[in-house]
């Protein structure tokens, strides 16, 4: 990715930005990429930096959605999220997310309560014919619940109580 200079025409924030999406892509490990985290959360223009902060959180956890390393990486990305809304609550919704997508347990009211990227991520992630179900049927907009009902008329989707009775 070519990042603009600083010097350029480019609004300041906008080449912190790119920045900082670089280097949090380019942590190694949990501690280090919570460190960049706490670090992106001190620049001075507060939206910018929790913009590009849950950029970072959807790469992240879209890529370890079903991977067992998805709760230490969480319980380290929130510790530096403290008093931080919209992350906070970004990194709750892909954990609620993770809880559907490896069968843990998860409550209907968290799925319909969360946001509408949430659900809309869900719709397109998922393949719990019982988060689809009750999406299709309570979602917070109407374009939510008729994408969860096209996925469950068009895509299989293994009804969770075969998932228990299968060898």
């Amino acid at each position: 990715m070519s990042l603009p200079a600083p010097d350029s025409d480019t609004p300041p924030e906008h080449w912190r930005y790119a920045r900082h999406l670089e280097a949090l892509a380019a942590t190694p490990g949990e501690t280090v990429e919570a460190e960049v985290v706490a670090a992106v959360l001190r620049d001075p223009d507060r939206v910018m930096a929790e913009s590009a902060v849950v950029t970072h959180l959807d790469r992240r956890a879209a890529g370890l959605l079903t991977d067992e390393g998805f709760t230490a990486w969480a319980r380290a990305m929130s510790g530096v999220l403290a008093d931080r809304a919209f992350p906070e609550r970004r990194l709750r919704e892909w954990s609620l997310l993770k809880a559907v997508t490896c069968g843990e347990p998860w409550a209907a009211a968290e799925l319909t309560g969360a946001s509408d990227w949430c659900q809309r991520t869900a719709v397109r992630l998922l393949g719990s014919y019982e988060a689809l179900e009750l999406l299709a049927a309570d979602a917070r907009t109407r374009r939510v619940r008729s994408a969860a009902a096209e996925r469950l008329r068009r895509r299989p989707v293994v009804p969770r109580s075969e998932l228990k009775d299968a060898p």
